[in-house]
């Protein structure tokens, strides 16, 4: 059975081609627009790995990770923020929160199959 991915990201092109990176690599995916989407796709398919973007509308990439936190269903989930940010700041943020890792934005391939 193929590893689920739920893909949380606002920008459409980087939506788009993120997912189909990960379908070539023979990744099932489940894409979302915004983190209130995303958060109720998390609560639904129970992914595998969930690539979240930091700064999106409606609610944000800290705020996904914060909500999936206190869902018991979902706390063992592996979560890698995608993000134009490279502050250390916001990466520290991030990892405190219980990211598992970053991926800045721009990526190659090979740096989003690794």
């Amino acid at each position: 059975m193929k590893q689920h991915i739920l893909l949380i990201e606002d920008n459409l092109e980087i939506r788009e081609n993120t997912a189909e990176i990960l379908e070539l690599a023979n990744y099932r995916v489940t894409t979302a627009e915004n983190g209130k989407l995303g958060v109720e796709a998390a609560l639904k398919e129970h992914p595998d790995l969930i690539i979240c973007d930091v700064m999106m509308p409606v609610l944000d990439g800290y705020g996904v990770l914060h909500l999936l936190n206190k869902n018991a269903g979902l706390e063992g989930i592996p979560f890698i923020f995608l993000t134009a940010k490279s502050e250390r700041s916001d990466l520290r943020k991030g990892m405190e929160m219980g990211a598992d890792d970053y991926i800045t934005k721009p990526f190659t391939d090979i740096e989003l199959l690794n």
